[in-house]
């Protein structure tokens, strides 16, 4: 038997199927309509919708909704967080330091020279390398424009027992 055509690993934006389930789903108002139950397949392999449970607090009233999978998309990057701390103008002038105390012998090992220039910023990070080898995406985005509520009052997935 020939080896060549088969997979021996998953390849990075590969992701399977079992990794979905239970991922988180947000609208385009970064607002959580709820999390993937189900993966819906055709017979020929394409998936054709995802089942989402929308409402319901604990799995309790949650209903199903299947969204067709055209309208979601899957996204790597953890969602970016609206942060609610006030920020300060950088142009604002630096608070009084401390006055300089003279010494004549140097800081113990250990100390911290409480005169020493502080440095403070960000240290930029690239997310995206880590991204592309995920096992699964960070979350999915509904690409429609509905609400939670819009999604509530959607018809009810009913599966074939």
């Amino acid at each position: 038997m020939n080896t060549g055509n088969w997979m021996t690993q998953e390849q990075p934006g590969q992701w399977r199927a079992s990794k979905l389930e239970g991922l988180n789903v947000y609208n385009q108002n970064n607002e959580k309509i709820g999390d993937i139950s189900e993966v819906i397949v055709d017979s020929s392999g394409t998936i054709q919708a995802v089942v989402v449970g929308v409402g319901g607090f604990l799995g309790i009233g949650e209903r199903d909704v299947a969204i067709p999978f055209d309208q979601i998309k899957f996204v790597n990057e953890p969602r970016a967080v609206a942060t609610t701390a006030t920020t300060t103008d950088p142009n604002a002038p630096a608070a009084p330091r401390a006055p300089a105390t003279t010494t004549t012998a140097p800081a113990a090992p250990g100390t911290v020279d409480p005169n020493a220039p502080t440095t403070t910023g960000t240290v930029a990070t690239d997310q995206r390398a880590g991204a592309a080898n995920r096992s699964a995406p960070d979350h999915a985005l509904l690409t429609t424009n509905m609400t939670k509520d819009q999604l509530k009052a959607a018809p009810e997935f009913k599966y074939a027992r």
